[in-house]
């Protein structure tokens, strides 16, 4: 009887918190409506940025686009100030924030985010020729490059054993061009950053197992929205094990770095 009893209390509870995450309404009014509103901002390559034609393309953009043809709606891209970007959430200027969004413990006070979709940080690059330097413990003594007043400084200064030297440059495509000509052994960099450039120039560069720092992206939804955040959860896990994700991936970055067994 007592056993009867529990299984009818867990049977209840899963009723009502069923009935509550349908209850706010989030989902059936982005359907009713027929669009999702995703708030960006619209110069972040590569998750979300502006081709030569204007046009708006992104790994973000590719993955949402993907997630609403699954869900059946029309995605709607709002640019917008990343400075005010949740206080715009709020104001129901859009409906979630899909811009390689980091979710850190102050944001999560004030957002509800997915679960982790990709992983961003520092890593360290090399040419793809070179043998010798196979983790970062190789990277002791060795010539470092990184993108002057960007986090990959601090990471650099993090390696097991000190650089040798570390090399401050205007931007990360200049300190991929020494490293290409031998002048730097690695390129410190942000995990996204890199990897896209790396894309785009296959067979020269390579990223050394693991991350020196880690950050995850989410996207971001008004806490009250739960039924939403529900949906668009499901489909990202469903393209997560469909393989779709890994080959949005491969399209902006040359390999999947969104299986989180590779995290």
């Amino acid at each position: 009887m007592k056993r009867l009893l529990t299984a009818l209390m867990v049977m209840a509870l899963c009723v009502c918190a069923a009935s509550a995450f349908a209850a706010d309404g989030s989902w059936e009014r982005v359907k009713n409506a027929g669009q999702l509103v995703i708030g960006l901002d619209d110069a972040f390559p590569p998750m979300g940025f502006r081709d030569d034609n204007a046009k708006l393309v992104g790994f973000d953009i590719d993955t949402a686009e993907e997630v609403g043809k699954r869900l059946g709606i029309k995605i709607v891209w709002q640019p917008t100030e990343w400075k005010g970007v949740i206080n715009s959430l709020y104001a129901k200027k859009f409906d979630c924030i899909w811009n390689g969004m980091t979710i850190t413990p102050e944001r999560q006070k004030k957002v509800a985010f997915s679960k982790p979709y990709l992983i961003d940080g520092q890593i360290a690059t090399v040419r793809m020729d070179e043998k010798a330097i196979k983790n970062f413990v190789g990277l002791g003594g060795k010539k470092v490059g990184v993108q002057a007043g960007s986090p990959a400084l601090e990471a650099a200064k993090k390696l097991p054993k000190a650089a040798g030297e570390i090399r401050e440059y205007d931007t990360n495509p200049k300190a991929f061009l020494d490293l290409e000509a031998d002048r730097l052994d690695s390129v410190v960099v942000d995990n996204v950053t890199g990897r896209y450039y790396m894309a785009s120039r296959p067979g020269q560069f390579r990223a050394l197992p693991g991350y020196i720092t880690k950050e995850a992206f989410g996207v971001a939804f008004r806490m009250e929205d739960a039924a939403l955040r529900g949906m668009i959860q499901k489909a990202i896990d469903e393209m997560i094990a469909d393989g779709a994700m890994g080959k949005i991936s491969r399209k902006w970055f040359g390999e999947d770095v969104t299986n989180p067994a590779k995290w």
